[in-house]
């Protein structure tokens, strides 16, 4: 019986790599790189690298159950300002059409110093919205040069019509275009539009992308449609991006954190993609990734992505000296500078070597130290060097140099700065962990983790460069991640479809949960999820009266967890004891439901630094031993779906504040099945219920559900 296989492709700046998964064991098969092929486009690579792999490896294309890819083409394109020119049709009536005739003229925007997206504006009263009018709009914007088309209306997510009919003249006069409203549901036409031309800009070149490598997977006669990589760590469908390509921005840094979740099975981390240039930093808490909305040219967007913090500290990242004293690292790296690495340069490459100074690139200081070997070719000395002298990389890492070659060019380096190579190399370690460090209590804060937990996780070809060295610094556990120079490419293979409705809706009404909750479902179906695999949750953030559902679902069914390898109870129970910092003999199993197991733990802790008082702490676990869920002072309760109206509605009603104002419901989540629902979001008990009964519907009476509570 021949075996099931997902593939993943990720462009890379610099390479295009491929994998090939057991669909089953999730073991990696086989894996390749081969270069970027930019002048040609990246089509053309993506080509290239799925041929090699089916071909070499003897895989059945009916044996393709998944097939994905993974880009930086719309970051690139944003950086580089190799984007279409757009023209934005406003559009209001009566008194909002003063306002929205600002709103709706972006003008052009910045992506990069000196690279700009072009934008040329119109406005049409909706009440004279003729098809005469339009098209005499459209062909205006045109002759100025606009390529794409923005319909953008105010208070168009509550009737798109308008802007649906303008999309359609555009169509029929030859020309890409984009509704406000198809980008994002929430008010704000201001950010509104600016997401859809920020959109609309990126479509002609993605299309054109999109078209190459759909027909390359159809030539291949794989069956799976081809999906590609958002920027939340989700996939979604070819026919998606060809309208929404802005949402393939940045999705090459959540692939990598993707593959880490997925593949890691990290619970609470820092989650670090280390290449040669530089290294992207993202968190994960509670096993999920942290989302924001991302910015274009300093200029914030409706677009929601992960959130991440990138560094010019990377393996390849070069060395600066200034009046004999080392002074910094990086930005610059052997890449850019086009000079190889010591300590890669092959035994009896580098017997005596001497240092001298360069700059880079044009405007640069020339404070990059390379060394000259003694047959006159040049290396250049990089963090990798300093990481592989001082015992940081491990034997058979993918960033392992040769340690006599790298010795060499150390020593040379230390008598250039008068001192020994050793200590040069402890120097600037200690530079890069003061930068990297600075980065990581900023996320630590942010999102509220807990150090005695957290793990930092190496992904990329420079994961070990700079993980174990920053743990040690910090006092932190680090791994680093398994196939780790290829863990953006796995989590392109291992991704899940994702879809995210936003609705500005102030104190939301059951009707309104329910119906946003039947969208992201007939949304994320659309999209390539199976509907029998597709979970929704919904959040409400009442300060901004925004109603939020995200769904994730898989394009295939899937008999079990990723890689499941069930734990013991005992083991369960040091994982939980570690979460929650607890005694082993204070800590036990107490109940579970589904994949779901929950341990309590006693915690010694002193009131004003002196007086001992107790606490209860629990934890959630699944069944591979992902902590789901750690809080102090929770309270719990299992209960069958049949005894729900009862036994949990006096569970909300005990762990409910009363004052004489208001009733303060707790934060609540629930598990059962394969199920975590998340009910913080929730305002009233009402709001709650409501969820509750629509995601629990079709559970029999008598299975079970366990809920946790915390104020």
């Amino acid at each position: 019986m021949s075996r099931k296989v997902r593939i993943g492709i990720d462009v890379g700046g610099t390479f295009t790599d491929a994998v090939a998964i057991d669909a089953g064991t999730f073991e990696v098969l086989a894996k390749y790189k081969i270069p970027s092929t930019h002048k040609e486009g990246v089509a053309v690579g993506v080509v290239k690298v799925l041929t090699k792999l089916i071909e070499e490896n003897g895989i059945a294309p009916e044996d393709v159950t998944f097939i994905a890819h993974g880009t930086t083409q719309a970051t690139n394109a944003l950086l580089e300002g190799d984007v279409a020119s757009v023209g934005i049709l406003g559009m209001a009536t009566g008194i909002d059409a003063r306002s929205a005739r600002n709103e709706t003229n972006v003008g052009d925007i910045e992506l990069s110093p000196g690279k700009f997206l072009k934008s040329y504006h119109t406005f049409l009263d909706s009440k004279a919205l003729t098809d005469e009018a339009v098209n005499a709009e459209i062909a205006a914007l045109k002759d100025q040069g606009a390529q794409v088309l923005v319909a953008s209306e105010a208070f168009s997510v509550d009737n798109p019509a308008h802007e649906l009919h303008v999309c359609d003249l555009a169509k029929q006069a030859g020309m890409n275009s984009t509704g406000s409203h198809e980008i994002s549901q929430l008010y704000g036409l201001k950010m509104r539009t600016r997401t859809a031309v920020v959109n609309a800009s990126l479509i002609p070149k993605m299309m054109e992308t999109a078209d190459m490598t759909e027909q390359a997977v159809r030539d291949s006669h794989i069956g799976s449609d081809l999906m590609i990589m958002r920027c939340d760590g989700g996939v979604m469908s070819i026919d998606e991006v060809r309208k929404r390509p802005i949402l393939t921005m940045l999705s090459g840094l959540a692939a990598g954190v993707a593959g880490a979740l997925m593949y890691e099975k990290v619970s609470d981390g820092i989650f670090f993609e280390a290449g040669g240039t530089s290294v992207d930093i993202s968190v994960i808490k509670n096993g999920k990734v942290m989302i924001k909305y991302a910015q274009v040219g300093g200029h914030k967007t409706y677009l929601q992505s992960l959130d991440v913090r990138t560094l010019g500290v990377a393996g390849g990242s070069m060395i600066r000296v200034r009046d004999g004293k080392i002074v910094d690292v990086g930005p610059r790296s052997a890449h850019i500078a086009g000079v190889e690495y010591e300590c890669f340069a092959p035994e009896g490459a580098i017997t005596a070597a001497s240092v001298k100074l360069i700059s880079p690139r044009a405007g640069d200081p020339c404070e990059y130290a390379i060394m000259e070997a003694q047959d006159g070719s040049t290396y250049s000395l990089t963090l990798a060097g300093a990481a592989n002298l001082l015992g940081y990389v491990p034997q058979g890492d993918y960033a392992r140099g040769v340690d006599v070659s790298n010795q060499t060019a150390w020593e040379a380096l230390g008598r250039f700065v008068g001192t020994s190579g050793r200590e040069a190399a402890r120097q600037v370690m200690a530079l890069a962990m003061k930068k990297l460090r600075t980065v990581v209590d900023e996320l630590i804060s942010e999102y509220g983790l807990d150090r005695s937990f957290i793990t930092l996780v190496g992904g990329g070809g420079s994961g070990s460069v700079i993980v174990h060295a920053l743990a040690e610094d910090m006092g932190l556990k680090a791994r680093i991640a398994k196939n780790a120079p290829y863990i953006s490419t796995i989590g392109v293979a291992l991704a899940m479809v994702r879809e995210q409705m936003e609705r500005t809706i102030a104190n939301p009404t059951d009707e309104d949960i329910t119906r946003i909750r039947e969208e992201i479902i007939e949304k994320i179906v659309r999209s390539g999820a199976k509907e029998e695999t597709v979970d929704v949750s919904i959040e409400i953030d009442a300060q901004k009266n925004i109603l939020r559902a995200i769904a994730t679902g898989a394009t295939e069914l899937r008999q079990k967890s990723l890689g499941a390898e069930e734990l013991t109870r005992e083991q369960m129970q040091e994982i939980a004891r570690e979460s929650l910092g607890t005694q082993a003999h204070s800590t036990a199993y107490v109940c579970g439901t589904g994949r779901w197991s929950l341990f309590e733990g006693e915690l010694k802790k002193k009131l004003l630094g002196f007086i001992p008082v107790k606490t209860k702490a629990v934890a959630v676990l699944d069944r591979e031993g992902v902590v789901r869920l750690r809080k102090e002072k929770a309270e719990h309760l299992v209960f069958s779906k049949g005894s729900q109206d009862v036994r949990f509605n006096h569970f909300l009603d005990d762990n409910t504040t009363y004052s004489d104002a208001n009733a303060t419901i707790p934060k609540v989540f629930v598990f059962y099945r394969e199920k975590k629902l998340d009910l913080t979001g929730m305002q009233t008990a009402s709001q709650l219920y409501s969820i509750l009964n629509v995601e629990t519907q079709n559970l029999q009476p008598e299975e079970e559900i366990l809920a946790v509570a915390y104020q």
